[in-house]
């Protein structure tokens, strides 16, 4: 139980999720103290000399018509450095052992892994087989033949 247990939690997806949501909201706290203190301020300094900053509204007298860009811009801060430690800190590194791990098992990353049109064309070939038609060498399935218009319209797949 404690063994299915541990493939459950130590699954890649599940592992990485797990870890991104913690260490992301722990974060969080931290680069918001950051961007409040350090960069809103600095963005201020270009929105004007009032403590406003970068904010401006679209109907003088009303507060709730504020536009803040300098929340805005602070928030678009907050997210990318939190998206670039979280994928930096766990989730390069967790790829990276999981690529050691498919190396010590054997498996090939490098290995070439079959296309949707190759699969789809060997699907086709094994029908055709499988119905008596010639396999797909010898043209595109559904493909019209010159013969089909002797053949009162009817078009044959090949």
């Amino acid at each position: 139980m404690l063994k299915g247990f541990k493939d459950f939690i130590t699954r890649g997806n599940v592992m990485e999720l797990a870890i991104a949501v913690i260490i992301g909201a722990a974060f969080t706290a931290i680069v918001t103290a950051i961007s409040d203190s350090l960069i809103q301020p600095l963005i201020n300094c270009f929105g004007g000399a009032e403590v406003d900053g970068l904010k401006f509204q679209l109907r003088s007298g009303m507060e709730s018509t504020q536009i803040d860009l300098g929340a805005i811009i602070t928030a678009l801060i907050n997210f990318l450095i939190i998206a670039g430690v979280v994928y930096f800190i766990l989730v390069a590194p967790m790829n990276k052992l999981n690529e050691l791990n498919a190396r010590r098992k054997g498996i090939d990353p490098e290995e070439t892994v079959a296309s949707e049109v190759d699969l789809l064309v060997e699907i086709r070939d094994l029908l055709a087989n499988q119905n008596g038609i010639t396999s797909a060498s010898n043209g595109i399935a559904g493909e019209i033949n010159d013969s089909d218009a002797d053949a009162g319209g009817r078009h044959s797949a090949r």
